[in-house]
């Protein structure tokens, strides 16, 4: 045969294998004779090179080490869920959103909560083109390389029964399954390396390797949920895309499934959980989502989450175990956190050893003594938590516990605010508060400064050659000869680092500041609201700040009483003085799309979505991604669907993609 001919035959022999395996769970072929075939394919591959694709199922691994992981938008976010702890609240989601759309007996799409890492593919016009994590839910790291190793995924949709789309965004869920879990764990054990906490952890690790060589020998699987965009095709509803995402060779959970109403989710809820711990993979919950699309639309989202959708959580596993000691933490803003040293425990896949108590009052409540034997649980299965002392266990010694009238770090007197929980040390040289707030300023959302980890960090404190943020710019080679196990390259490096984060954004650098409550949503409302202007936002009003929808009386409150602080404005002087610049700030005023809401549906072809909703954002606009009564325009590319639809049902006004960037021209004259 052709050789040419071959290379083609066995691509799709390989990948129709691969679908049988990982989609439909029902192999046909041999691990042997699927290694032969690869081989095979392998050999006739190097022979002609000219013929090897980027589909091909040989092209998974080879790809040099990553230096560092760059950052991808995603076109709509992928917000997160609201979540409901018992069948009252999951009754009650199910009330709002007969509510809502004015219907009873509403059809949702049930399915398990998988303890994973999520992630987003983009195919364009079938062919995996990069993959990304969640990260925020607007930027996630590039981790394409790492996602292409993993078998499950396809390099390259299967083009059968329903035609593929130009463009297709689809999120998933990566993990381990339970069995693989500790296979791995095994192999570690005889390798004498260090072994992976749980499946969650071993999964997340595994795709934030530089070298995708090690994910490729990581055993990770996938399911695919959620569709981002989709241009060139349309669905009316959520259980239809899961069978067509099966058809196109994609994973999906094979317990989802519909139930209707409040008695169909609260079943299927407990059913799940009663049978969690018999399931080949970890789940801590369950997730209910409207199936109908034009339903979603009607309904909305909130500052962060969708309307339409709610995770119910699990009961938190428990388990008891020994306080041995209460140790104090500090905290960047100077807060005392009390921490239970507990004899290590193993409780929901986790070996536990830590847990917080929170604050003086919480121990008070719970009369939690070091020595106390105690119920703890994983809330929602992360936070490990101290649910009460088992007292008939109390050893006949036990004293209460008397919270530190001192910081344990710097000896100062702690205060607490009337009406507060916290204690607080004020010492705004405490070396903990300073280690805490660089490690935030350097952060990857903030300053962004590779190579400042936290032993650099610890050693720059303690030898005092810095001593607050703004100490960071001015710091030099002979500073940095100083430090222990750091040499001349990485040095280099660091220093590099540091003077390349001097050129940021206002909201970047007011996040990195540290301002209490104030995160990274809240300083890109300060940006917009001062446009970008940094001694408009020293010299406002808490009054004007509270007036920012979305800024309430709290933080506004914590604003100001940052800028009242003398230090403060010198740290920053010091900063801007090193060479710290905002890039500009676009955003043209006197315009009449102020508070506009736009939204875009469809394929567009002259600019990017991206592009475009930072665009209408300029205009003190704003971008949503979902169609309602207070959208003022759509506009609709090409394959424009549900959003199209919805839009004239309202008759809101619909633009094509040249109208829409005719509008913006016109507002910049």
């Amino acid at each position: 045969m052709n050789p040419i001919k071959r290379i083609d035959e066995l691509k799709k022999i390989i990948n129709e294998h691969n679908f049988k395996y990982y989609v439909l769970d029902s192999p046909v072929l041999s691990d042997s004779n699927y290694d032969q075939l690869l081989r095979e394919l392998e050999t006739l591959e190097g022979n002609n090179k000219d013929f090897i694709t980027i589909d091909s199922p040989t092209q998974r691994v080879g790809a040099k080490p990553n230096s560092k992981f760059g950052l991808i938008d995603h076109q709509l976010p992928m917000l997160s869920l609201a979540n409901a702890v018992n069948s009252d609240e999951l009754s009650a989601f199910n009330k709002r959103i007969k509510k809502g759309l004015n219907k009873n007996n509403i059809k949702y799409i049930a399915e398990p909560k998988l303890d994973g890492l999520g992630v987003e593919l983009v195919y364009r016009k079938g062919i995996l083109e990069k993959g990304s994590t969640r990260g925020d839910g607007f930027k996630g790291e590039d981790i394409t390389l790492n996602l292409k190793t993993i078998k499950s995924i396809p390099l390259k949709l299967r083009d059968t029964e329903r035609p593929l789309p130009e463009l297709l965004e689809v999120r998933g869920e990566v993990f381990i399954n339970k069995h693989s879990f500790n296979i791995l764990n095994n192999n570690q054990l005889v390798n004498k390396k260090p072994l992976f906490v749980n499946p969650r952890n071993a999964a997340a690790g595994s795709l934030r390797q530089l070298d995708p060589s090690i994910t490729a020998k990581r055993p990770l699987s996938i399911f695919f949920y959620e569709l981002g965009i989709i241009e060139g095709s349309q669905f009316e509803n959520h259980f239809s895309v899961l069978k067509t995402l099966k058809l196109w060779g994609l994973p999906t959970c094979p317990l989802c499934k519909e139930v209707y109403g409040s008695e169909g989710i609260i079943d299927y809820h407990n059913q799940l959980e009663k049978k969690r711990n018999q399931l080949p993979y970890e789940i801590d919950g369950t997730v209910f989502k409207v199936d109908d699309y034009n339903s979603r639309n009607r309904l909305g989202k909130r500052n962060r989450s969708p309307r339409w959708a709610i995770a119910g959580k699990f009961q938190a596993q428990q388990a008891t175990t020994i306080i041995k000691n209460i140790s104090i933490q500090v905290g960047r803003t100077g807060a005392l956190t009390p921490v239970a040293k507990l004899e290590p425990v193993f409780v929901a896949g986790v070996t536990v050893s830590n847990a917080t108590l929170h604050n003086q009052d919480e121990i008070e409540r719970k009369d939690i003594r070091i020595g106390d034997t105690v119920l703890i649980e994983r809330a929602g299965d992360v936070i490990p938590k101290i649910i009460k002392p088992i007292k008939e266990n109390r050893p006949s010694d036990s004293k209460p516990y008397i919270f530190p009238n001192e910081c344990p770090i710097c000896s100062t007197k702690v205060y607490r605010i009337p009406g507060e929980a916290i204690w607080r040390c004020c010492n705004a040289s405490c070396k903990r508060q300073i280690k805490g707030k660089i490690q935030h300023f350097s952060s990857r959302n903030a300053m962004a400064i590779d190579g400042l980890g936290d032993k650099i960090v610890d050693q720059l404190v303690d030898k005092e050659l810095i001593k607050s943020i703004s100490d960071l710019f001015f710091l030099d080679k002979n500073d940095l000869k100083k430090l222990v196990r750091l040499g001349d390259k990485s040095s280099e490096n660091l220093l590099n680092s540091i003077n390349k984060s001097k050129k940021t954004t206002f909201s970047k650098f007011i996040f990195a500041l540290g301002i209490r409550n104030v995160g990274d949503h809240i300083s890109k409302l300060l940006e917009s609201h001062f446009s970008g202007d940094l001694n408009k936002l020293i010299a406002s009003s808490k009054e004007e700040i509270q007036s920012i929808d979305g800024i309430g009386s709290v933080v506004s409150r914590h604003i100001i009483q940052f800028w009242i602080e003398d230090s403060n404005i010198k740290t920053v002087s010091k900063c801007l003085e090193a060479g710290i610049r905002f890039s500009a700030y676009e955003r043209i005023q006197n315009n009449n799309l102020v508070n506009k809401i736009f939204v875009f549906t469809g394929g567009l072809e002259q600019i990017t979505r991206s592009d475009a909703k930072k665009k209408v954002e300029s205009y003190s606009a704003k971008a949503s991604s979902t169609v309602s009564q207070k959208t003022n325009f759509v506009i609709a590319g090409k394959g424009a669907g549900s959003k199209l639809k919805k839009a004239k049902e309202l008759n809101i006004k619909i633009l094509s993609e040249n109208e829409f960037l005719m509008m913006m021209a016109k507002n910049e004259n």
